[in-house]
């Protein structure tokens, strides 16, 4: 903000002496046609106009296009210029000092002004082939697969036995993981163009989450019980048991949160070109940003319920609706171009959940029983889903906040890319 400050300066100062300067030629001036005005001593007998001696020397909107001169020659509409001046910290008041109402009204003359070719573009052919499929029709295949991979693989794992159970368990939880990679980088839950896909990748982190819903709470009750003897059966029972329910859950949930996402996306598209300020259009997302939170977790819990019927295990919509908003917050900021807080909020749920059971087994430890106080002192009291919601919900909560504030800026839904 310190360059535009400076070029509103120079602006004000160049546009003072410009209006001293027309006042002191102005003596003895006639009044002209409607081009200007009459003053002797000028070739042509014609003073440029008000427009013109405004973009005098020192133009502050020249300026600006200058020093933001690859955003204006790529933008295909103002829109663009606007959303990325507000990425670079324009607001409307900035754009007051420009004698313009608001960043959509500067960004327009800011795209009028920009040199451009005159031909109009190219119409197809009458014999031209057909246009290829929407791929919309690819992203939502893609995110019904780790749904399906997920259920075929339950459904084996509950009729299989010993090493066919084993194979089976390694071949499906690839599969699954493949199969969730690329619904996370097409579509709607994947990076914009123009945001490197492997810059602050949260898919680890994602992967570990879904593993400890299946295999932590059942680790956690043995810990804190003096076990656990054996590895998990990979069933609901055992000394070790697995929760196939949540995980299911979630992954089924892919599709639903691809759909929110890209009616988000539509939505606030359609706001954009509506809009006429920032905070207009900032009033206008919040509703929708928050109904789409609101439709993803009733189709969650509704999932929740049908997975935890058919499977026959108890559902816990705590650790699932809490995992799922923090893992939908963080795909819709990653998306829009803000990686670094879904990476960091993933990362340090992930290491709240290990520390929980590492501090377990650590007050096993000669004098060091004081650890495992707080863990212990919970799962009593609420079972160790509980551990999972607090640190989940926590970690959600604390997404919330930056995807309220980013996710309602004109910048997180231009079609192009806003800075990382």
């Amino acid at each position: 903000m310190s360059g535009v400050g400076e070029e509103l300066a120079v602006g004000e100062e160049s546009g003072r002496q410009g209006a001293h300067a027309g006042v002191r030629a102005g003596d003895g001036v006639r009044a002209g046609g409607p081009g200007g005005t009459r003053v002797p001593g000028v070739p042509g007998g014609t003073a440029p106009s008000p427009a013109a001696s405004r973009r005098g020397a020192v133009d502050p909107v020249k300026a600006l296009m200058h020093r933001h001169r690859d955003l204006c020659e790529r933008a295909v509409d103002p829109l663009e210029i606007a959303a990325g001046l507000e990425a670079h910290g324009v607001t409307d008041r900035t754009a007051a000092r420009f004698r313009h109402r608001d960043v959509f009204s500067l960004a327009e003359e800011m795209y009028a002004r920009v040199p451009r070719d005159g031909d109009p573009p190219a119409r197809p052919a009458p014999d031209a082939p057909p246009a290829p499929p929407a791929p919309r029709r690819t992203w939502a295949l893609l995110t019904l697969l780790p749904g399906v991979l997920g259920a075929a693989t339950v459904t084996g794992l509950r009729l299989t036995h010993g090493r066919t159970r084993l194979l089976l368990v390694t071949v499906g939880a690839l599969a699954v993981v493949l199969a969730l990679r690329a619904a996370l980088r097409r579509g709607p839950l994947g990076p914009r163009e123009g945001i490197r896909a492997g810059a602050h990748r949260s898919g680890t982190w994602t992967c570990w989450l879904l593993v400890h819903a299946a295999l932590g709470d059942g680790l956690l009750r043995a810990a804190v019980a003096g076990g656990p003897d054996d590895l998990p059966a990979g069933t609901g029972g055992g000394v070790w048991p697995v929760a196939l329910a949540p995980v299911l859950t979630l992954l089924l949930s892919c599709a639903p949160a691809a759909w929110c996402a890209h009616l988000l996306s539509v939505r606030a598209r359609r706001r954009l070109d509506t809009s006429h300020g920032l905070e207009e259009f900032a009033a206008s997302v919040r509703p929708l940003l928050l109904g789409t939170f609101a439709l993803y977790l009733c189709a969650l819990a509704a999932l929740t319920a049908l997975c935890a019927a058919a499977l026959g295990e108890p559902a816990g919509y705590a650790t699932t609706l809490t995992l799922g908003t923090l893992l939908l917050a963080a795909r819709l900021l990653h998306a829009h171009g803000f990686p670094h807080a879904p990476a960091a909020a993933l990362a340090g749920a992930a290491a709240a959940e290990a520390l929980a059971v590492a501090t377990v087994f650590a007050g096993r430890l000669p004098g060091c029983g004081f650890l495992a106080v707080p863990v212990d002192t919970l799962v009593s009291a609420r079972g160790p889903s509980a551990v999972a919601a607090l640190v989940c919900g926590t970690a959600a909560l604390g997404l919330l906040v930056p995807a309220a504030r980013t996710l309602t800026r004109a910048s997180a839904h231009a079609r192009t890319a806003p800075p990382c």
